[in-house]
């Protein structure tokens, strides 16, 4: 099961792991539809992308903009939901968080995840699949991470409900580790490169992974025709030690 002539939706595909993913997709001979908040990203990663991607804009925190985006849309094969806001970074211990604010952490990956599937899942050709991304907070929980951790844990166990519920599509979910994206560029350049040293120094890998590289466990489930309720960690090893 290859990805020739097959469409490909990747939301979250305008940069980072899910512009990969896009990438990837379209050198296996699919074609690609990018979707994002911010129509200028839009458009330029379709122009980036070449003349077998497209996209169209759409916030996933509201419902009738992810409904008028798989309408415009229309039948296709995969999803991929690269889609992410992890929120407010640092320490936040239940006992001083404001619950309310925390609510926030759900928006994008985990409702706006459910959002893209509900509307998603009934254009979805034959036996084709969902993939959904999460992170290494579920496994390897720091102090102050609690609800981060509930959250990336929350789609880990949606991935394996929903699996069941939308059989005979399959649904999967990548869970990759410290992974050189747009995300880190807030450190200054002369400090980022010794903390993915810190970060990474005790694994297998002891090196930051690459988009293109986790990229792959993306393509693997979107053809992996005998795989759902699937996990794949992408992360160095790091948690073997």
């Amino acid at each position: 099961m290859g990805l020739a002539d097959k469409r490909i939706v990747v939301i979250g595909g305008t940069s980072g792991i899910g512009l990969a993913v896009a990438q990837g997709a379209l050198a296996e001979g699919g074609e690609v539809i990018v979707g994002s908040s911010q129509p200028a990203n839009v458009e330029a990663a379709a122009r980036k992308l070449g003349d077998r991607a497209s996209g169209h804009a759409v916030n996933v925190k509201d419902e009738a903009s992810v409904e008028a985006f798989f309408a415009a849309v229309g039948p296709f094969d995969h999803l991929v939901f690269t889609a992410g806001d992890w929120g407010e970074r640092g320490v936040r211990l239940l006992t001083v968080a404001d619950l309310g604010a925390a609510h926030a952490l759900y928006d994008v990956r985990y409702w706006g995840a459910l959002a893209a599937i509900k509307h998603g899942a009934p254009l979805i050709r034959g036996a084709g699949s969902v993939t959904l991304t999460n992170g290494m907070i579920a496994h390897r929980p720091r102090k102050g991470s609690a609800l981060s951790t509930g959250m990336a844990g929350g789609i880990e166990h949606l991935t394996r409900g929903l699996s069941v519920d939308l059989a005979p599509i399959r649904v999967n979910a990548v869970c990759p580790g410290a992974i050189r994206t747009d995300v880190w560029n807030s450190i200054p350049a002369d400090r980022r490169e010794e903390q993915f040293q810190r970060m990474t120094s005790r694994q297998p890998i002891a090196r930051i992974g690459e988009p293109d590289e986790v990229a792959e466990a993306y393509l693997y489930l979107m053809k992996a025709g005998y795989t759902t309720g699937q996990v794949l960690h992408v992360d160095g090893g790091g948690t073997v030690v």
